[in-house]
């Protein structure tokens, strides 16, 4: 069978099983049939739902990801839990979102924290005074057992600022001239990276971004720096400063910090960022195989979920690489408005080893979103439709697809629905 040419029908079979499993995760992926702008639609056609026939999308149907998580449906078991600090005294008096934060820190305070327990917990969003803790758990930067989390984590930090002076604090003669290439590629991305974000562009963020990308790169040199990657560690840097800074965004200045914390930062987001990177690596080697293997799979899936949509593409010439690459290579994150980001990440994180394929889920979800004006339109004007609707899809997907029926942990923005500029 000619791989390039034709769908691995393994590759469906097999997320649906992980689904309908619930390996990780216990729930259910549904693909939904319409999707109003101004009221959450009931899933009309289950995936992999167990009942037995390993069910396929259907054609001339949207796919939206909504998944159920146990966690929340279950009653909470014996025992005290600890306190919200933001919630009265006694059970009955607990919001729902006092009790979601309840079940996160009955975890985080077990000696050693169920992961799997975590991962489902964590798809339907995490508060974000404990996201820095939840997402250095779910990617396995921190160990779960209590009693060895510190030494683990201080000893990888060490490791990366062992990297500095051994890589990036050296004369440009002692670089190859790959290395050098490199570095001035690093050097002309980082101004460019989330231009909307002001602390991004203060000079001790941008000192931190360059060496980071640059010892990442030169410790991968299998795919080395590739355009993209830069975006994928503004997340981590935001939730890693927010822990010493606070929620607000605009008041942060990295200069006001210890250097000693600034180091812990810089090195967190170096290590979640390969962690991260680890389970897509493909997408950043030669040729970008992951890429072309995601896009592939992601026309096979419109094609059997939507077969009108896709016969227009092809009747337009419209290759799925000329608007997908982006999306893969970047994660959606020049689509999604940032305040939204952090929450399409709890999910992503969540996902554990099947993220790859979630995203691709993600990304028909994102596409057929804007399907039926679409099929009016020519190739111009479908090339020119997608970027103009990111934007707006992005929230749609941030707050309707992500919230799994959760509002507590989306940005005021996107509950409100305004989309503001996502600086790309």
């Amino acid at each position: 069978m000619n791989r390039q040419g034709s769908f691995d029908k393994k590759f469906l079979r097999g997320v649906q099983s992980i689904f309908s499993k619930g390996r990780n995760l216990p729930g259910t992926v549904k693909v939904s049939s319409e999707r109003e702008a101004d009221k959450q639609s009931q899933p009309s056609a289950d995936v992999g739902s167990g009942s037995g026939k390993g069910s396929e999308p259907r054609d001339n149907e949207k796919v939206g990801v909504q998944r159920q998580s146990s966690a929340e449906s279950k009653p909470d078991g014996g025992g005290s839990e600890p306190m919200s600090p933001m919630s009265p005294a006694g059970d009955d008096n607990l919001t729902p979102t006092d009790r979601r934060y309840e079940k996160f820190m009955k975890l985080l305070k077990q000696s050693t924290v169920d992961l799997d327990a975590l991962r489902e917990l964590s798809w339907g969003g995490i508060p974000p005074t404990l996201r820095p803790t939840c997402w250095r758990l779910l990617l396995g930067y921190m160990p779960p057992n209590v009693d060895r989390r510190e030494a683990v984590v201080a000893r990888k930090r060490r490791e990366y600022h062992d990297c500095i002076p051994q890589y990036y604090d050296i004369d440009n003669s002692e670089r190859t001239e790959e290395e050098q290439a490199m570095l001035r590629q690093i050097a002309v991305d980082i101004p460019r990276t989330v231009s909307s974000v002001p602390f991004v562009h203060l000079p001790s963020s941008q000192s931190m971004l360059q060496r980071l990308l640059y010892i990442w790169a030169i410790r991968h040199p299998a795919s080395g720096y590739v355009q993209g990657i830069n975006d994928l560690v503004t997340p981590f840097m935001a939730v890693f400063i927010s822990e010493h800074c606070g929620q607000d965004m605009s008041a942060w200045n990295l200069d006001e910090l210890p250097e000693h914390v600034q180091q812990e930062i810089e090195a967190d987001c170096y290590w979640c960022t390969s962690m991260l990177l680890d389970r897509i690596q493909d997408h950043y080697t030669f040729a970008q195989p992951g890429i072309q293997r995601a896009t592939h799979k992601l026309e096979e899936l419109v094609k059997r979920i939507d077969s009108e949509m896709y016969e227009h593409c092809q009747s337009q010439n419209l290759q799925f690489l000329q608007f997908a690459f982006r999306w893969f290579n970047c994660l959606l994150l020049r689509e999604v408005p940032f305040s939204g980001v952090y929450r399409l990440w709890d999910t992503y994180l969540a996902e554990g080893d099947t993220f790859p394929e979630y995203l691709i889920y993600v990304c028909a979800s994102f596409f057929l979103t804007w399907s039926k004006e679409m099929k009016e339109l020519e190739f111009q004007d479908m090339v020119c439709l997608c970027p103009q609707h990111s934007a707006r899809v992005a929230v749609r997907l941030s707050y309707d697809m992500f919230c799994v029926g959760n509002t507590d942990y989306v940005p005021a923005a996107l509950a409100n629905g305004k989309v503001g500029s996502t600086g790309r």
